[in-house]
């Protein structure tokens, strides 16, 4: 996935179609839904749809295990880390009729090994 988190495109979906993703924006949760989340909003859109919201919920305990290594906990990795699993849900269909979307810790740490390893391989 490209650093490009605020509008990209991603697919193909299981059906052959390319979605626009756009950002829309991050807030935490206790605010809007007294959860213990970062919420990050995009909404999707593709050829003959009407464009979807899609929420993907970070939670913030496993936001902080996954930064105790000495990274930083930023709006930036967020948004980064929201967008690889919207991407991964358009590939894969998975959880894609749902509007918000909670990351179980194994997806959050998924996404974030994914984003680990773009970092490392990106030339110079």
């Amino acid at each position: 996935m490209s650093d490009q988190s605020r509008l990209f495109q991603a697919g193909p979906d299981p059906f052959g179609r390319m979605w626009k993703v756009q950002f829309r924006w991050l807030q935490t949760a206790i605010s809007i839904r007294h959860a213990d989340t970062v919420d990050v909003k995009f909404w999707v859109s593709t050829e003959g749809r009407e464009p979807e919201e899609k929420v993907i919920a970070l939670p913030q305990a496993e936001l902080l295990k996954l930064t105790s290594n000495g990274r930083t906990l930023t709006d930036a990795l967020c948004m980064r880390l929201a967008a690889a699993h919207l991407k991964h849900m358009i590939e894969t269909s998975e959880d894609f009729d749902k509007t918000l979307v909670t990351l179980r810790p194994e997806q959050l740490a998924a996404c974030y090994q994914q984003l680990h390893r773009e970092t490392v391989t990106q030339p110079r």
